[in-house]
Parts: C-alpha cells; structure tokens; sequence
C-alpha cells in the first residue's frame, strides 16, 4: 500500500484539476481498501475515495485528508456471471465482455473511470445502464464496519442515481457483480436511435457484438467522450450536467417558455420517464440558452464537440471551470426556469 504526503490530485482526474491531498494511499487489494478506511474512520480524518478520477471536481485548495485511490484489479468470468474489482478500468472490462461473446454492456464502452464507480452512478449511455445487467455490489460499510453484500434491488438504482449516491458517505464499492446475456454474438436489442442510424438498423434490432462497440466508441470520440491526452475536448468529466427530469406541470411551464423564446414551431426534446414525468436534454437546453460549442474566452469552456461538456483548456484552475458551470446554470435558467444539476462530485467546491 504506498502512502504519499502533500499529493498532487489532479493527475488522478480527468479534468486534470485540483490541489493536493493531505495524504494520499493507493490500495491494491480489498483488504488495502478496508484498512485505510477504518483507520481514517477511527481517527476521525475525511476521506476522499478516487478511482478513475473521470467524475470529480476537486477544489484548487485540495483535500484536507486522506485521499484512497482504489486500484484493485480482478476479472472473472463464469458462464454469463462477470465479478469486477472496483479498481478494473471500465473500458477495458467492457472491450474483453466483447470479445468473451457477452452483450449487456457493449454500448458502455469508451466511459472514463473505474468499475467500482458505475453503480454509484448508475452509469448509463447509448440506450444501456449498468443497473440492468448488476446483480450484486459488495461494499465496505462503514457505518457498520464491516462487508456487505447488496442485491440489485436493495441499490436504489434510478437515473444517474443510487443508494451509494444518495449515502456517500456510508459506502465504500469494493466489487460488482454482473449476468450478462449470451446471444450468439449479438448485442442486447439497440434501444438509442443515434446508434441504431449509425448501424443501419432499427431500434430493437440486434447486431455483431463489436460492431456495436466500434460504433459506440467512434459516436462517443465525435463528441470528445473518450480519453485523449492529446485533444483538450476531453480533458473533462464527459457529461458535466444530468438531463432535467420534469412533472407535466413543470413541462408545460417549460414547454410555454421555449414557445415564447424560440417561436411556435420550437419543440423541445421529450421522453416520457414514467409515474407522469417527462425527461427533457440538457444538451438542447444549454445550446438554445446560447451556450453553443467552444463557448468562452477563457481557459475553461464549453467543448468545440459536444455542448454538455465542460473542459480544461490546459492552463484552467478549479474556480475557471466554476465560473464557467455558474454561467451555463444561470443562463438556462434565465431562459427557461429550469435549474441544471451538476453530474461530478464536487470536492471543496460547489455551483
């Protein structure tokens, strides 16, 4: 288990952002894991869990304790069963379910991060979310000291969201559990349009598992969502706000105000998300506001790839990124009275 003092963080990240941690442990195994968390727990010192850095905003000030940076490593595969260590790199994890044969997560694949961080997130993308194929995630509790075991259905999953979210300070993911589908090569029906269009298919056709992969990765590396050292479009959290989720009423309110401000024929996007909500897109909501791609002058600003992501130029501390954030969130609210929600952890810092 290495320990460093006075750590840089923003290495860790994908924003390549943040100040340092007072001290920061690297734990290469579950018991590593375990151990570092009951001792900052007994000693009464934060802690600050980082595994593929991919969905934090930490402050320019850093973190004022102990920062864990899980790397544990661990694929197994049984049949359809797949057990991750919360330390797996996501996208890799995803390339060899492809290659075994085994659909359920192949529209997943070029997401940034760690295992152990998509069913804190429900992590979701092209018609797929991680909560449809976890059967189980083991987790240190530390409220009760000790590892436990949640079914699916004791995870709260909903959009973007979960029990581990919801309690982040109780929780610490140590492994995931996954059934997979063997569907002869094939992928699970394709349930987004984009990547059905790009296929050449319909929706709810189903088609050689890599070429669903392939066509994921190129949609998501148009939009600057995979990683590139290189390209400052990616230099970011991806997805920095969450689609608004509205009740009819708060739907027609917003629907009269998009009326009014881009005309009778404006129609903004809208899917129905059951229990009589209606999820509307971020994205559209960011651009019609005015914030289009490569918005700001400055070194944070909006991807010249995609409107919903916010990057580092190169030289952009913590508080250029904020600014930026405040600006967009202020702006679409000002245009159409709703109220964006951050998707990162902010550490430090908030909107």
């Amino acid at each position: 288990m290495q320990q460093l003092h006075d750590a840089p963080l923003a290495p860790l990240t994908t924003f390549r952002l943040g100040g340092p941690a007072t001290r920061l442990i690297t734990a290469t195994s579950d018991a590593e894991v375990i151990s570092a968390v009951r001792e900052a727990d007994a000693s009464g010192t934060p802690l600050l869990v980082i595994g593929g850095g991919s969905n934090l905003v930490i402050s320019d000030k850093g973190f004022d304790g102990t920062a864990l940076r899980i790397a544990t490593k661990g694929f197994e595969l049984d049949g359809t069963k797949l057990e991750l260590a919360a330390g797996e790199v996501w996208t890799d994890a995803v390339a060899r379910t492809v290659e075994a044969g085994l659909a359920g997560v192949e529209c997943l694949a070029g997401i940034p991060g760690s295992a152990g961080a998509t069913p804190i997130q429900n992590v979701g993308a092209y018609g797929q979310e991680v909560s449809s194929t976890i059967t189980e995630v083991v987790a240190y509790d530390r409220r009760a000291g000790e590892t436990v075991t949640l079914r699916n259905a004791d995870c709260a999953f909903s959009y973007r969201h979960s029990r581990f979210k919801a309690d982040p300070e109780r929780y610490v993911v140590l492994r995931v559990r996954f059934e997979l589908e063997d569907a002869d090569g094939l992928s699970a029906p394709l349930k987004y349009a984009e990547t059905a269009r790009a296929l050449g298919v319909e929706a709810g056709d189903r088609v050689p598992l890599a070429s669903a992969r392939e066509t994921v990765l190129k949609l998501r590396a148009g939009k600057g969502m995979v990683l590139d050292p290189e390209d400052h479009d990616t230099w970011s959290a991806g997805s920095f706000f969450t689609n608004p989720i509205l009740t009819e009423g708060e739907f027609t309110a917003f629907h009269a105000r998009v009326l009014d401000r881009l005309g009778a024929d404006a129609q903004p996007p809208a899917f129905p998300d059951g229990n009589g909500h209606v999820k509307t897109s971020a994205a559209w909501l960011i651009d019609k506001a005015g914030f289009v791609k490569g918005y700001g002058e400055g070194p944070a600003r909006i991807s010249t790839k995609h409107t919903l992501a916010l990057t580092n130029r190169g030289e952009a501390t913590t508080e250029d990124l904020l600014a930026l954030a405040r600006e967009v969130v202020a702006g679409v609210r000002d245009a159409f009275g709703i109220t964006l929600v951050n998707e990162p952890v902010t550490v430090g810092v908030s909107l």
